[in-house]
């Protein structure tokens, strides 16, 4: 259980160090990624983006 816990916390801390990037790209702006505003809050749901990124993991794990 602990290995897990530590690669989770490797793949947030890369998400958060490559998430400039990916906005230069165009990831987090694509259609189905939905941001709306509810009680003076603004929330983002990058669904759009979470399927593709995934489907690239997906195909980075197979090819290793």
């Amino acid at each position: 259980m602990i290995r897990w816990l530590i690669v989770i916390f490797i793949a947030l801390l890369l998400i958060n160090a490559f998430t400039p990037l990916f906005r230069k790209m165009g990831f987090g702006r694509l259609p189905g990624d939905l941001r709306f505003t509810l009680f003076g809050r603004e929330f983002f749901l990058p669904l759009t983006t979470t399927i593709i990124l995934s489907m690239v993991a997906s195909l980075v794990s197979k090819l290793i």
